[in-house]
């Protein structure tokens, strides 16, 4: 017994999935010239696992030999609310305001691989979210569900780029989706002229200058160069809220794990600058913002309470 397909898009849109697109595994040597030109130019920061496994993340194959098909998953974040929606001044990105995505996504497409063994019992797979070596938006655009971005980030057509991706790569063929080839962000720059720390050349990030990364993966201290955070103490979201295809197509997602929690929404100023672990603990249970672990948060509330004299 076999499975195509529809029957795999079919389950996927059942487990929750908004975007589903298949393409075949295949060498990804361009994108891998670009990672290779990226690395080279230290614009990975301290992300020292991108370099440390570049070799898989160029080549799919060097991440699992037997792959033949990519299954390339996306789920809609948004939740209809922005910054002004917190009772305090401090920004906090709202990929983080719910559940951990890593957990939500991972469950699903494990649920996904089973449905699939149920038809195929020795078929191989190996589920992705952000955390495998994997160019996760490269895979996308292949399997026809969006494109790049000047921002970087994968564009959908119907749900802008609150979007969480997963990959479920598996040994076997199925039938393949067109690629998506349009660039369809055409003369627009505003992701690249609302940056505050100019962290954007066109389609490509300087994480060294980026919020995001500096309020979530730098650790220690920040150098006087770097450390405008412009308001954010967890990630930043100003490219996204600017772009027009977020601005006239973004959808509020259904996902409940995804809604924002009430401590994050309703902390005031004097609780976040006052937040100890007990509360860090508490606040962030099965959330992807304990990354910046307490002494992180901490840090990035004093520069913006600093900045703010």
């Amino acid at each position: 017994m076999t499975i195509n397909s529809e029957d795999v898009k079919k389950k996927a849109f059942e487990l929750g999935f908004h975007k589903v697109g298949i393409a075949r595994a295949a060498e990804t040597k361009a994108e891998n010239k670009k990672l290779k030109q990226w690395l080279d130019e230290k614009k990975h920061a301290g992300m020292a696992w991108v370099e440390k496994r570049k070799s898989e993340r160029g080549n799919i194959f060097n991440y699992f030999s037997e792959a033949r098909t990519v299954i390339s998953l996306g789920m809609n974040y948004y939740v209809g609310k922005d910054q002004s929606d917190l009772k305090s001044n401090y920004k906090f990105s709202n990929y983080a305001w719910g559940d951990d995505y890593h957990s939500v996504i991972k469950s699903k497409i494990f649920s996904l691989l089973e449905f699939i063994k149920q038809s195929m019992p020795n078929a191989k797979g190996l589920v992705c979210v952000d955390t495998a070596p994997i160019m996760e938006k490269v895979w996308a655009q292949r399997a026809g569900m969006g494109w790049q971005g000047k921002h970087t980030n994968l564009i959908s057509p119907d749900f802008g780029s609150w979007l969480f991706l997963g990959e479920l790569v598996i040994d076997f063929d199925l039938d393949i989706d067109e690629s998506f080839t349009k660039d369809l962000c055409g003369s627009c720059t505003a992701c690249i002229d609302a940056c505050p720390t100019q962290a954007l050349g066109e389609y490509v990030l300087d994480a060294n200058k980026c919020i995001s990364y500096l309020t979530i993966e730098h650790r220690g201290e920040f150098p006087e160069e770097q450390n405008n955070l412009d308001g954010w103490i967890y990630g930043c979201d100003i490219c996204q809220e600017v772009c027009p295809w977020n601005i006239s197509f973004s959808k509020i997602s259904e996902e409940k794990h995804f809604e924002p929690r009430s401590d994050i929404v309703n902390n005031t100023n004097q609780k976040w600058e006052n937040i100890n672990q007990s509360d860090f603990t508490s606040i962030f249970k099965n959330s992807a913002a304990k990354r910046t672990k307490l002494n992180g948060l901490k840090r990035n509330i004093s520069n913006v309470k600093k900045a703010d004299k």
